[in-house]
């Protein structure tokens, strides 16, 4: 069985960019300037960042048949991802989004189609499959396959990540079942009513955790650890030129994974963690912008001195 490190079972999408001097009133035309295409995606984003980190990845989720499906596989062959326990199935495609973008205002609308995405699957993979990956990479699209998943890797004592964004009741049991939960601060806030990020990250806190983190942008994020269960300890934002924050938090959850192959502490992981997404705001693009090890490690070498 090939060597997974970091084994994603969930979104995969495909955004279509388009260009315009300002967007359109009702009823009107205009024209576009630029149209682009890019593979995006929570776990897509996650496994591109880590492989990038070093890590070998692989994704086993289910994709179609369809010339979407084609493109996101081969973007992210391309960054190593590994593709033997891919499902593929005609009924299924990517998350397909159309992107607006104002260049005049800066704003963007995404119109987004999710009726073929299907994520984690509930038969698959295998679970010897799951079971011999070192950390799983869970989300929210496929909930019913994703805790499948967890509930797998729980038993053979593999560490999941999850990158949670949507609400729910039966998001929940997931969300439980998770013993690195990552989640950005106003999903965080919507969950647990919490006054702030410190607070919520206690909230979230449990025996079955090993960490809890709760990210805000460029207030930094807040950690609980199984270290110390009753501190919260802040890690600040490193500042940099924003360019475009797309797929930061994605990229923050890869690269943490990253951090947990290479064996690194809490504090490091999220050290790492921190400075992957702040090198990729420096960047366009959401997974184009995600640093190699060399590029963070220089970061954070300069950070220091």
């Amino acid at each position: 069985m090939t060597s997974i490190d970091i084994l994603g079972l969930g979104g995969v999408a495909v955004d279509d960019l388009l260009y315009v001097d300002a967007y359109p009133p009702a009823d009107a035309k205009t024209v576009v300037t630029r149209r682009e295409r890019h593979c995006g995606g929570l776990t897509a984003t996650a496994l591109v960042a880590a492989a990038r980190l070093g890590a070998a990845c692989g994704y086993a989720g289910a994709l179609g048949t369809d010339g979407l499906s084609d493109f996101a596989i081969q973007a992210l062959a391309r960054e190593g991802i590994d593709f033997a326990h891919l499902r593929r199935d005609a009924a299924v495609q990517p998350l397909y989004s159309t992107i607006i973008i104002d260049q005049a205002r800066r704003t963007r609308n995404v119109f987004v189609d999710l009726s073929g995405a299907s994520g984690a699957a509930v038969d698959w993979p295998a679970p010897e499959v799951i079971q011999a990956c070192r950390v799983l990479f869970v989300d929210s699209i496929g909930p019913e396959g994703q805790l499948r998943a967890a509930r797998l890797a729980r038993a053979a004592g593999i560490p999941i990540v999850a990158d949670i964004e949507a609400t729910g009741p039966h998001l929940t049991p997931l969300i439980e079942a998770v013993d690195h939960l990552i989640l950005s601060w106003e999903f965080a806030r919507q969950f647990t009513g919490a006054a702030g990020p410190e607070q919520a990250a206690r909230a979230l806190w449990g025996k079955q955790r090993q960490a809890v983190v709760i990210t805000d942008g460029e207030r930094g994020c807040w950690t609980v650890a199984a270290a110390a269960p009753d501190q919260v300890a802040h890690q600040p934002a490193f500042q940099v030129a924003v360019v475009d924050t797309t797929g930061c938090g994605d990229v923050f959850h890869g690269a943490y994974a990253a951090g947990l192959v290479r064996g690194l502490g809490v504090g490091e992981r999220v050290r790492l963690a921190a400075a992957a997404a702040a090198l990729k705001a420096t960047r366009a693009g959401g997974q184009a912008g995600a640093p190699t090890l060399a590029e963070v490690d220089q970061f954070l070498r300069q950070a220091e001195s």
